[in-house]
């Protein structure tokens, strides 16, 4: 019996955090019979690989060092013509070089997903990268911006033309996330039962700013003094910044009131103690762990940046200030702190634009489409790239 057509599927690390999520929802989610998948890690994976629950997905790292390796290149085109896929799909700027490999290698579809930018280029005008993303749109069959933000930068900032630039939104669990006050505390969650519980969750890296978020809840306390004590903030996540985060904390006699638990595998049930949701990115396309929050019930609190305000609507489902600047963000949670059925109504409303706009499996229906039109138009039912000759 004839296998379905093969997607590598090419990304940077295979850790906690939102594309990761998406891609392993797509994979696990995919039917069966349309498509075969692989991913492949240009550093490494961690445990999150165990979340496929797709049986046959090979995972496999390829152990990047820093800097630009060509070796990687060559290792990543024997790998592509051993297994010799249909589509490979890259995502944002740390793969999208190897799409030439990809090329060079007979790969016969192609294509690029940009999900955000990071802390050193937060609104994508860096010349260097927009130069790399525009010599390769010949190579690359269609780009995926998960934003009509990054949709538009990518057409008016790179130049990528309207027929290869096609917008698929996130998608999140609207079953697994969901709002339920009779759940069970999490295991190994303070009982923090009668507080104003403010929550995040992001990989701790720069480009999220958490530290902004600290020193806004430090702003907040003294804005609602009489409410201080009962207000807590939790990031939770894992990164290279946890353990300057923590000496921050501490260093704001903040030790008792901000937990910082790391990464944890019940973001659902995690999602439920929280009674505001808080992003203080630098950058964003449309942020997953936002749509879990909203599909919990949680009213947003966020800076305006990347394509979050298209996702949050002022006055109705969040609260939105600009960036790095943490006495807006102070003032934004203390309007829900201190006024807990507004926040509790805009949650409501949170909920009912996440169920209508970003299920999953209205992404998902989105990627298999794109696949499908692409490897119509480029591949036939019994083209496969020949192996190399050993």
């Amino acid at each position: 019996m004839k296998q379905p057509p093969l997607i590598v599927h090419l990304t940077y690390v295979l850790d906690f955090g939102g594309l990761e999520t998406l891609l392993v929802e797509q994979i696990n989610r995919m039917p069966a019979d349309r498509y075969r998948h692989a991913i492949v890690c240009l550093t490494r994976y961690s445990d999150f690989a165990k979340r496929i629950t797709r049986p046959g997905v090979e995972v496999i790292a390829l152990n990047k060092p820093p800097g630009l390796a060509p070796e990687i290149h060559l290792q990543l085109f024997r790998l592509l013509r051993r297994l010799r896929p249909a589509i490979l799909h890259t995502y944002n700027l740390t793969a999208i070089e190897y799409q030439l490999t990809a090329l060079l290698a007979g790969v016969p579809v192609r294509v690029h997903a940009e999900h955000g930018r990071d802390a050193g280029d937060p609104d994508g005008s860096n010349r260097k990268h927009n130069l790399l993303r525009r010599l390769l749109v010949p190579a690359i069959d269609c780009f995926v911006p998960v934003s009509a933000d990054l949709r538009n930068w990518l057409a008016n900032t790179v130049g990528v033309p309207e027929a290869k630039n096609k917008l698929i939104h996130n998608g999140v669990d609207t079953d697994a996330y969901r709002p339920d006050p009779t759940a069970a505390r999490p295991d190994g969650w303070p009982d923090w039962r009668d507080c104003f519980v403010i929550g995040t969750v992001g990989r701790i890296q720069d480009v999220k700013d958490h530290a902004s978020l600290i020193d806004a809840f430090a702003q907040l306390r003294r804005l609602l003094p009489d409410a201080a004590p009962r207000l807590r903030l939790a990031i939770v996540g894992e990164g290279p910044l946890r353990s300057r985060l923590q000496r921050k904390v501490s260093e704001a006699g903040l030790d008792d009131v901000v937990l910082l638990p790391g990464a944890r595998h019940d973001i659902a049930a995690v999602m439920r103690c929280f009674d505001v949701f808080a992003l203080s990115s630098i950058a964003e396309g449309t942020p997953v762990t936002m749509l879990e929050a909203m599909a919990s019930g949680l009213p947003v609190v966020s800076t305006a940046v990347g394509g979050i305000p298209d996702l949050v609507q002022e006055g109705r489902t969040g609260l939105l200030v600009p960036a790095r600047d943490p006495a807006a963000l102070a003032a934004a949670l203390a309007h829900y702190a201190s006024q807990l059925q507004l926040a509790r109504q805009h949650g409501a409303q949170a909920r009912l634009h996440v169920d209508q706009h970003h299920g999953m499996n209205a992404m998902v229906s989105g990627y298999l489409a794109l696949y499908d039109r692409l490897s119509m138009t480029k591949t036939t039912p019994d083209k496969a790239i020949e192996p190399c000759a050993e």
